[in-house]
């Protein structure tokens, strides 16, 4: 497994090793020896609860996060279609507060996105019947979700519709009504 950085502190793109025949190929998707070898396991503590998603495409869920002692670093990946997965650093003293980044998992790419806990997450899937995991650190609190506006203005996230045959995103009722990162009054230090 190749670690590679990213222009945001502490997160990370892995890219695991493939080992293929003509029956196929096999891969680690998650190693914890691996990731206290690459430092990564206090970004990412281990793994308590696993989550799988499908989606249209067009669909773009985010952009999420949890508060609290309900904070997840989240390590995800692209099972099968495409998506192109965005973060965003909300931690108020991180050098690279407000910034964001874009990378393209597909299910051919086997790329992993690990995203650390003060981070909003999304992602916009570029195939039908995409399929998305991600493993998380804590478990879901409901009480403990929250999420900025996937079009804030302030950050400038660029979602490439056009270049994706997109012509609108699909979004649920509560991503429509998002607040701006500048109107949330609890925020990551």
């Amino acid at each position: 497994m190749k670690k590679v950085e990213t222009e945001l502190k502490d997160c990370y793109i892995l890219e695991p090793d493939l080992f293929g025949d003509d029956r196929g190929y096999f891969t680690e998707f998650y190693n914890q020896k691996r990731m206290e070898e690459y430092s990564l396991n206090t970004i990412f503590e281990g793994t308590v609860q696993a989550n799988r998603s499908m989606s249209r495409k067009g669909t773009l869920r985010g952009m999420h996060y949890q508060l609290g002692k309900s904070c997840q670093a989240k390590l995800v990946e692209c099972l099968q279609g495409a998506v192109l997965d965005i973060v965003v650093d909300i931690r108020k003293n991180s050098p690279t507060y407000k910034k964001w980044i874009s990378v393209e998992l597909t299910a051919e790419n086997h790329r992993q996105l690990l995203v650390p806990k003060g981070f909003a997450h999304g992602f916009l899937t570029l195939e039908d019947n995409t399929i998305f995991q991600y493993l998380v650190d804590n478990f879901y609190d409901p009480s403990m979700e929250d999420g900025i506006a996937w079009n804030d203005s302030d950050i400038g996230i660029i979602w490439p519709f056009e270049k994706y045959g997109i012509n609108e995103p699909i979004l649920s009722e509560k991503d429509k009504n998002r607040q701006t990162l500048k109107e949330k009054s609890v925020l990551f230090e």
